[in-house]
């Protein structure tokens, strides 16, 4: 069996030729070392280009994204925090007794999300809504059920605590955000 093949593949190789012709000579050879520099200046050239064209398109990209012109309308100026805190201190200070209508008020008129977050205070303000709900719910419950007015009167108190607290936490994210 080795044979059948072995007689094959030598018959095969004797069909080759003897002398394989040679890639180039020693002349193309020549050339082609005195072009190898000039392909490689070319290439060269073309990388640079090619940065130059990046770096053109990510300046151009910045001007239009953050506006580098005088077109672009000045902001509308901001309170100083002094000025805000002041606007802001009776809300922050009344009693919540039966005047909860105000803090509410004042809550719905705060952006539901502030640009700039700390987490600190954010899972402050998460919690107190959270714990809120809750309030809201047991509130609901004890409505809905044979009337305990001394339950619900303590329901109502620690809400009051809870908005008031919360209108606290909201306020001081607001002169953060005004004093940067």
């Amino acid at each position: 069996m080795h044979t059948e093949l072995e007689h094959g593949l030598a018959r095969l190789l004797r069909t080759l030729p003897e002398d394989g012709a040679r890639p180039y000579d020693f002349g193309e050879f020549e050339r082609r070392t005195r072009q190898a520099p000039i392909a490689a200046a070319r290439a060269r050239r073309a990388r640079i280009l090619a940065a130059a064209i990046v770096v053109v398109l990510a300046i151009g990209a910045a001007a239009i994204r953050f506006g580098g012109g005088a077109h672009v309308p000045a902001p509308p100026a901001v309170p100083l925090a002094a000025d805000r805190a002041a606007a802001l201190r009776p809300a922050v200070t009344a009693d919540l007794g039966d005047d909860e209508g105000d803090a509410r008020h004042w809550l719905e008129s705060l952006p539901r999300e502030p640009g700039v977050v700390r987490v600190g205070t954010r899972a402050a303000v998460e919690s107190l809504e959270d714990h809120l709900a809750e309030v809201d719910d047991l509130m609901s419950s004890e409505r809905a059920g044979p009337a305990a007015p001394a339950r619900l009167a303590a329901l109502q108190k620690e809400r009051n605590q809870l908005v008031s607290s919360l209108v606290q936490v909201r306020y001081a994210e607001t002169l953060a955000d005004a004093s940067r």
